[in-house]
């Protein structure tokens, strides 16, 4: 029989963080809440082809 009295299980949160990007294709700047690893992959691939990829799934920006 177990003895632990541990009575919440773990939560998993991911290193998320609100940041500002300047999009000159519309402009101005957008703020997005993103994990750092998003971050790293915003570094990678560019702002510009991210934010054209989010207006595909039509979800706000």
């Amino acid at each position: 029989m177990s003895h632990s009295h541990r009575r919440t299980s773990r939560r998993f949160d991911p290193g998320i963080q609100t940041k500002q990007y300047f999009v000159p294709s519309m402009g101005r700047t957008v703020r997005l809440r993103v994990s750092t690893r998003e971050m790293r992959t915003i570094d990678r691939r560019g702002i510009e082809a991210v934010v054209t990829e989010i207006r595909a799934r039509e979800e706000k920006i």
